[in-house]
């Protein structure tokens, strides 16, 4: 028995954590579900090793080029070298040929470029690093652009916002394909969020900013996020400040 084929495409300068997240998730799938439900490969132009942003060096299981489907999932990764990825008409060309040839379709993080230079993207809404959407979204005016999400889905087409929003949006597939229990045993298995919706903000109070180093501060801050109903005007949080 095999697995639903999933293929992860890489590429120079790629984010190890942008695939670590899809890939890790999809195995510990395998392992919690008791059998190989997906069958997970990597796949890099001329099948070479890549060196990650962050110099690490991943060997690929396939070569893009002779990868054939039917394929259930195609993932494109982000990364630093995402700009140099949708400039280079052979990666276009075969992530639009396996698109064709595949039930769903991804990206993580600025893999977004790579299906907008691909055509994939064209009058869908999609997501991506919210640090890099308004330069992307700039080159691709076909594109529906939301910075805000965790992930979205528009069809049979996803993308995710950056680098981590991939785990998120593997386990909304992990869930989709095989119900809510194997997800929510994956996402304790990884010791993660059980389940972060898509349409959560990819920026938060609590990745915005560090809390005061000022002990009072900090509590008042901490009184106004917990008491947004309350009445926080100056006299009144002066009166709970002492």
């Amino acid at each position: 028995m095999t697995g639903r084929r999933v293929v992860v495409i890489g590429y120079e300068a790629a984010a190890l954590l942008d695939i670590a997240c899809v890939t890790s998730a999809l195995i510990t799938a395998n392992t919690q579900g008791g059998g190989p439900i997906y069958d997970l490969s990597l796949a890099t132009p001329g099948g070479h090793p890549i060196t990650t942003g962050t110099g690490l060096v991943l060997q690929a299981q396939e070569v893009l080029e002779r990868v054939t489907g039917p394929l259930d999932t195609i993932v494109v990764s982000g990364g630093i070298g995402h700009v140099d990825a949708a400039a280079n008409p052979l990666i276009i060309a075969h992530v639009r040929r396996l698109a064709r040839e595949s039930r769903r379709v991804a990206s993580v993080c600025t893999g977004a470029e790579v299906l907008a230079a691909a055509g994939l993207l064209d009058g869908r809404r999609a997501t991506t690093h919210w640090d890099q959407a308004s330069a992307i979204a700039s080159r691709y005016p076909r594109v529906l652009f939301d910075p805000a999400p965790i992930f979205i889905r528009d069809g049979h087409v996803a993308t995710s916002a950056g680098v981590t929003a991939a785990l998120d949006l593997t386990l909304a597939f992990i869930e989709e394909d095989n119900g809510p229990e194997l997800a929510r045993s994956v996402a304790r298995h990884l010791v993660t969020y059980l389940q972060r919706p898509g349409n959560q903000a990819q920026m938060s109070m609590f990745t915005a900013a560090p809390p005061p180093e000022n002990g009072l501060i900090r509590r008042v801050v901490e009184h106004i996020t917990a008491n947004l109903a309350d009445d926080l005007g100056t006299a009144a949080l002066a009166a709970g400040a002492g």
